[in-house]
């Protein structure tokens, strides 16, 4: 990266001579979801829903907004009850959270169609806690037999979730995450923080898969489709790395990133992957598209912007510009979220076809190129 306001993607190619050209991307209008003077954390997105944690009088509660017009956000409350509700997760109409009832962590959820309904998704003794939700299954970290399990449940029927256990395993396994039927988490069973998987379609006759298990950490761990992503101590500080798990069996290992700098709480949807960057000293959001092989510059203003996640082309995190955390978001377009694996020939601004804004990039940049 060249530049900390823009990300610089510098490549030569061929129109009828050589030039070579500079596109400049990573300039996407960020806008707050909701202005408040009171702390937000842990924003969750799906479409144009966005979910988070807000700190309102003396404790935490959990409330959402419509971002279908970015200019003028239509916020709500999801949740607002006694103690504590925090780290939501959205999926289609249905939000998830953990919610300190009377004395530990349960998990709850409710259906954005009707408010006034809340469901237990699970409630028992010991604590509930980290949920993550895709259709109708969602999985949590359940500390039930002592030390950390991942846990499910089907909640095709709010009002009678049906749950099971997916690690039955000694050490913990945490921060698990879901897509379709498969299942993601971290586990320090052999000592440091390995990903492994498992498919939950018969959750009665489940095989687990490692799916990253050098030394140091790997943790963290998202997925969509196949491809599972993590942060990763393996090269000394925290990079993100990836695996396609098309065969479980036989997870095939990639890095995303090998700055200097830590990249960490990592995000997925389709092909593009979001993160924390502090390779310009303070956090930072970038991005990495997986058809092209490059990573991008999200957002880097002043301050602090941390804690991403993406859904479709819509990105949003915690951002402390205006003094306190508050849930910011950006739609990203253009051609750093392209989907072509291989750009034509003449594609010179990698937005995958060839046109007159080709042409323009090119002519923009003839005269610094000393062509005539």
């Amino acid at each position: 990266m060249e530049s900390i306001s823009v990300t610089k993607l510098i490549f030569c190619t061929v129109l009828s001579i050589s030039v070579c050209v500079v596109v400049q991307g990573g300039d996407w209008p960020a806008f707050r979801v909701s202005a408040s003077g009171d702390e937000q954390w842990n924003p969750d997105v799906y479409g144009d829903t966005v979910v988070w944690q807000q700190f309102v009088g003396q404790d935490w509660d959990i409330y959402g907004a419509d971002i279908s017009n970015p200019g003028n956000p239509s916020v709500f409350v999801v949740a607002e009850f006694e103690d504590d509700q925090v780290e939501p997760a959205v999926y289609g109409d249905i939000v998830v959270w953990e919610d300190y009832v009377v004395s530990d962590w349960g998990i709850y959820c409710v259906d954005l169609a009707d408010l006034d309904s809340v469901f237990i998704v699970s409630d028992f003794e010991h604590d509930q806690r980290n949920p993550a939700i895709y259709g109708n299954t969602v999985v949590w970290e359940d500390n039930y037999y002592g030390d950390w399990d991942v846990f499910g449940a089907d909640i095709s029927w709010l009002d009678e979730p049906v749950e099971f256990i997916v690690t039955p395993f000694e050490g913990d396994q945490q921060e698990a995450t879901v897509y379709e039927s498969a299942v993601v988490w971290q586990d320090n069973e052999l000592g440091d923080l390995d990903i492994y998987s498992t498919d939950i379609s018969d959750v009665d006759n489940q095989e687990h898969f490692l799916v990253a298990g050098y030394e140091y950490d790997q943790q963290g761990p998202a997925i969509h489709g196949s491809t599972v992503v993590w942060g990763d101590s393996f090269f000394g500080d925290s990079d993100v790395f990836g695996a396609d798990t098309y065969e479980p069996r036989r997870p095939i290992e990639f890095t995303l990133t090998f700055q200097s700098s830590y990249e960490q709480n990592v995000d997925i949807d389709g092909h593009i992957v979001v993160w924390q960057d502090n390779r310009y000293g303070d956090w930072d959001i970038f991005g990495y598209n997986l058809t092209t092989g490059r990573d991008f510059l999200i957002t880097d203003d002043a301050y602090d912007q941390i804690n991403p996640a993406i859904s479709g082309n819509v990105v949003v995190w915690e951002d402390n510009r205006d003094g306190v955390w508050n849930i910011y978001a950006a739609v990203l377009d253009g051609p750093e979220v392209g989907v072509c694996t291989s750009r034509p020939e003449g594609d010179v601004n990698g937005d995958c076809r060839v046109d007159f804004g080709d042409f323009a990039s090119m002519a923009s940049h003839w005269l610094e190129d000393n062509l005539e």
